[in-house]
């Protein structure tokens, strides 16, 4: 199969979680090869005339999908596929709708309460204006329209005694970032990745992971925040490792995140592999904290790493996902 993977333009100064996007390009092409398809790169940029020119003359069978971003901005990644359904070509991973959706987290959780699917409960600048009632308490600031854990930090999590108190936190991070944050109760407890890949029969969960907090310092919330991700360096990093063996009290437990993660996969209209985060409080209250459509796909990720545990190593999870799309 003759197939192009599509992938951010990244500058060479970039960050980690963009350098990512090259590494996850490169690692595909492998797997690809490896399933003897022809492979062609492309940097996917603003200018539309010259990938429209380019696929034109490329005529791909399928597009293998890695945009995460345009431009560096990632609530553009919806623009890929509108414009490969434009031009009728088949592509991986997910479409237009839950890359739109998904690339706001107030949009994401608005769809996720209509659902009744459950969620940390959230305030915005403009709800915590109005006024609400008592909201004292624990909260994590997060960006709106960032992914990746990308503008979490351990200053991300606060207590606040009041509403004025919480409005001062999240206006203070949006005049110091630029960014627009929003606020969600902290739930203090275990969390928890889901991945789904869709095959023949429809959508299957991968084995659940758990994220652990190994050695962690009481005076640092345990986040997987842009540290415990991307730098290879921090502490945070190297303590946040990942399990796939849970012991039979958890079973229950592990059945209703299962049952929420299909639930959320059928809401956001996903195809292709998505995974779904959680945090489950000590009362053993599960809650959904992001919906990932078209998630990490590079060796290390979690999406591999569950798709290893389930018997498909990472050429046989990319040929997977190329099935799924050629349909």
């Amino acid at each position: 199969m003759n197939i192009v993977i599509l992938h951010d333009h990244v500058p060479p100064d970039a960050p980690p979680d963009e350098q990512d996007n090259l590494v996850q390009a490169k690692a595909v092409e492998a797997a690809l090869v490896s399933h003897d398809h022809t492979v062609q790169l492309r940097a996917f940029g603003l200018n539309l005339g010259d990938l429209t020119s380019f696929l034109e003359q490329a005529r791909p069978d399928m597009v293998f999908n890695l945009v995460e971003s345009v431009n560096g901005i990632g609530r553009l990644s919806h623009i890929s596929p509108a414009i490969l359904e434009s031009l009728n070509i088949a592509y991986t991973g997910c479409g237009v709708a839950p890359l739109f959706v998904t690339g706001s987290k107030l949009r994401t959780k608005d769809l996720l309460s209509l659902a009744h699917i459950p969620t940390p409960r959230w305030f915005t600048e403009d709800s915590l204006a109005k006024g609400t009632s008592d909201i004292s308490g624990q909260y994590i600031l997060k960006p709106v329209f960032e992914h990746g854990s990308v503008g979490l930090d351990d200053w991300s999590v606060i207590k606040v005694a009041s509403r004025n108190q919480l409005q001062e936190k999240l206006l203070d991070r949006h005049s110091n970032t630029g960014n627009l944050y929003f606020a969600e109760t902290y739930t203090a407890g275990r969390e928890f990745n889901l991945s789904l890949l869709e095959r023949p029969e429809g959508p299957v969960i991968l084995p659940p992971a758990e994220i652990l907090f190994e050695n962690w310092d009481s005076n640092t919330p345990k986040i997987v925040g842009y540290a415990a991700k991307w730098d290879e360096q921090s502490q945070e990093y190297w303590k946040t490792p990942r399990k796939f063996d849970f012991p039979l009290a958890d079973q229950g437990l592990l059945r209703h995140l299962r049952h929420l993660a299909l639930a959320c996969w059928t809401l956001f209209e996903m195809a292709g592999y998505a995974r779904v985060d959680f945090r489950v409080s000590e009362f053993g209250e599960p809650y959904v904290i992001d919906i990932n459509p078209n998630p990490c796909l590079a060796p290390d990720s979690g999406l591999a790493a569950a798709a290893q545990c389930a018997g498909l190593d990472y050429a046989a999870l990319v040929e997977a996902i190329v099935l799924a799309a050629d349909k």
